[in-house]
Formats: C-alpha cells, sequence, structure tokens
C-alpha cells in the first residue's frame, strides 16, 4: 500500500511538473494533540499534549491560484511518532494568504494494531516572505481513538 501512494504522488509530481512551476522546501514546529478517548493507551492519559514535527514539501502549481501541495513529515507526540503525508489543495486567497485542504494518509510506528489511518487536515498559510511562510493546521481524527491536532509551524521554500 505505502508503494502505490508514494509512485501515485510521485507521478502527479512529475507530471504537473512539466507543465506548472514546483518550489520545494522544508517545513517544522509544534502540535497541540487533543485526546478523543479516555481509555485509549496515551501514556498518562493527557487531555492536550504538545509535541513536534518536521519534513519537505513540495508546492506545484497547476493554475493561476490553484496549487498541489504533498508533504511529507515526520511527528512526535509524547512517546508516540508517525510519518504524515498530507495532500493537499492549496489555493491562492491573494498573494500572501492562502487556503489548504486535503486528505492525511498516516503510519503510526506505535499506535495500537492499526498503524494506518486516513484522516483529514485543513490548514491557513501566510508568506512572509518570498521564501518563508508561517502555517496553521487542524488534522481531523475520524475513529473514535483518534487525536485531533493544532499544528504551527515555518515553512521555507529552498
Amino acid at each position: 500500500m505505502k508503494h502505490y501512494i508514494l509512485v501515485f504522488v510521485l507521478l502527479v509530481s512529475v507530471s504537473l511538473e512539466i507543465h506548472s512551476q514546483t518550489n520545494f522546501g522544508i517545513k517544522g514546529g509544534m502540535s497541540l494533540t487533543f485526546f478523543n478517548e479516555d481509555n485509549g493507551v496515551f501514556g498518562e492519559n493527557p487531555e492536550t499534549e504538545v509535541g513536534y514535527f518536521g519534513g519537505v514539501f513540495l508546492d506545484i502549481i497547476i493554475d493561476k491560484g490553484f496549487h498541489i501541495q504533498p508533504e511529507l513529515l515526520y511527528k512526535g507526540i509524547g512517546d508516540f511518532e508517525f510519518m504524515n503525508l498530507p495532500i493537499y489543495l492549496k489555493y491562492d486567497v491573494d498573494n500572501n494568504f492562502h487556503i489548504l485542504a486535503g486528505p492525511s494518509l498516516n503510519y503510526f510506528f506505535n499506535f495500537f494494531n492499526n498503524k494506518f489511518r486516513v484522516r483529514a487536515d485543513v490548514s491557513i498559510a501566510y508568506d512572509i516572505t518570498e521564501d518563508l511562510d508561517i502555517s496553521l493546521k487542524y488534522t481531523i481524527g475520524f475513529e473514535e481513538i483518534s487525536p485531533n491536532i493544532l499544528f504551527i509551524g515555518l515553512g521555507y521554500r529552498l
């Protein structure tokens, strides 16, 4: 399954790159995790926990004002670690302000028996400079024992 997702993202990226401008960058920041279930195996079962994230992204312009932005992020929340692959449709509200939304594919390294989960992400981003942006992202868990997460981060286009 992981191989199919990687091949799909690479094919989309390569085919769109032929006809569009593509930016590559790094991003990272902090997260606040809000747990939905009190009986989950989340260590001491806190209501909210601070975490971190870091990774890479592609910003592929597909039309004026519209982009596809896949990201590959490593995230840590307390003792839990996972890989996150959101695939956003990005809309430019104006030159510096953007709205992003899309599915988020997650692989948990140490999270119960079901290690693969699909979630939904909604995000806003503001370009501080041409190469630096700040973003606020909210990830929604669909399953009963699945935390919602608020991410605050910086991205840098290389």
